[in-house]
């Protein structure tokens, strides 16, 4: 890894650092910024070079951090990271992070933005949806079903959410990838028999 690259990784943990502090995953004591590594990691493991390891730390930033607006993304990285990572925003036009419109708006925008996108992009979000999807799995098969309650969506909800992004990622997803999706999503159906976006 060039001198360049391993400056933009360490320019991209700094602020999601940063922005992350204090915050953990739902429903644990976890710090929140081991999804971002752990996706990053996934990124540089199926083949994505260093800019879309940054995009993977900084994906969440906007979303979820008030401090972290586009215009201070936009000034600190190059615009393709920025257009990047506002196209895995999960936010509507005039949502902010601490208010966020309808949660089933917000996913079909996304689905709808993430079918736009260039694969580089629908690569980070697909090891997005796999460091989620071990997490909630792992979590679902220690805890069971009530572990579902922690999550804005209705159990079918999310079955039909992460189903739908794994169709829109297929083509920008290697094999391997796809494969470890797949199974986890039938390790899901154990738990939620059914998808549906109406709930």
């Amino acid at each position: 890894m060039r001198a360049s690259e391993q400056e933009l990784l360490a320019r991209a943990l700094a602020l999601a650092a940063e922005a992350h502090a204090g915050q953990t995953r739902k429903g644990s004591d976890v710090p929140y910024l081991g999804h971002p590594l752990s996706v990053a990691g996934l990124v540089l493991e199926f083949g994505g070079g260093s800019e879309l390891a940054a995009v993977a730390l900084l994906h969440d930033t906007v979303e979820d951090c008030p401090e972290v607006t586009p215009e201070r993304l936009h000034a600190a990285f190059e615009v393709s990271i920025t257009r990047r990572v506002l196209a895995l925003t999960d936010l509507l036009e005039g949502d902010t992070p601490r208010r966020k419109g309808p949660w089933i708006d917000r996913k079909r925008s996304y689905l709808v933005s993430l079918a736009d996108a260039d694969p580089g992009t629908r690569l980070v979000a697909a090891c997005d949806k796999l460091d989620n999807l071990r997490s909630l799995v792992r979590d679902l098969e220690s805890h069971g079903v009530d572990v579902l309650e922690r999550f804005t969506g209705s159990p079918a909800q999310t079955r039909w959410y992460y189903e739908s992004v794994r169709e829109v990622v297929d083509d920008a997803a290697p094999e391997g990838l796809r494969r470890e999706l797949d199974q986890l999503l039938e390790r899901l159906t154990r738990f939620v028999g059914r998808a549906s976006p109406g709930g």
